[in-house]
C-alpha cells in the first residue's frame, strides 16, 4: 500500500526541525494549508510539490515515488528542482576555499568573503541560516591572516 504523501511530508519537515508554520513560511502558504497537506485533506499541487522536493533536498518525484500521489500530477512535475539556497551555496564556496587556501587567508581575500557574507545575512530572513552565517563570520574572523 502506498504511503500517504502528507505523513512523508510531515515525517521529512519534523526531520528537518521545522514546525507547520516554518514550512508554511518557506512555502508562501498558510500553517492551516500545511496542515491539511500532512492530513491527507488536501492534494498539493505541482508547484507545491516542487517547492517541498526543493525544501527537503529531494527531486520531485523522489518526494511522490511510492506516495498516493496522483499518476496524473506525477507526470507534470518537474524532473529537476533547485536543492540549495543561495546561502548554503556560498557557505559551502567559503569551506572549499578555505580547504584550498589551507590555514591562512590573505587579509584582502578574509575581507571580501566577510563583506560577502555580511550583505547576504543582511538579505535573509531564515533564522537557521542567518545563524549558520553568523557562525561562518566569527570562524573566517578567527582564522590567521597573512602579515597579521
Amino acid at each position: 500500500m502506498p504511503e500517504n504523501l502528507g505523513r512523508r511530508i510531515a515525517r521529512l519537515r519534523t526531520g528537518s526541525g521545522w514546525t507547520q508554520a516554518d514550512l508554511a513560511s518557506r512555502l508562501a502558504i498558510s500553517r492551516v494549508s500545511v496542515s491539511h497537506l500532512e492530513a491527507g485533506l488536501t492534494v498539493p499541487g505541482e508547484r507545491t510539490v516542487a517547492l517541498l522536493a526543493g525544501l527537503f533536498k529531494l527531486e520531485p518525484h523522489e518526494l511522490v515515488a511510492g506516495t498516493n500521489y496522483p499518476p496524473a500530477k506525477a507526470e507534470r512535475l518537474p524532473v529537476v528542482v533547485c536543492r540549495y539556497t543561495e546561502v548554503e551555496l556560498q557557505l559551502r564556496l567559503l569551506d572549499a576555499d578555505m580547504d584550498r587556501l589551507g590555514a591562512v587567508f590573505d587579509p584582502i581575500h578574509a575581507g571580501e568573503w566577510h563583506r560577502r557574507l555580511a550583505k547576504l545575512r543582511q538579505v535573509t530572513y531564515d533564522r537557521r541560516e542567518r545563524e549558520a552565517l553568523d557562525e561562518a563570520m566569527r570562524i573566517l574572523a578567527a582564522r590567521p591572516s597573512l602579515g597579521g
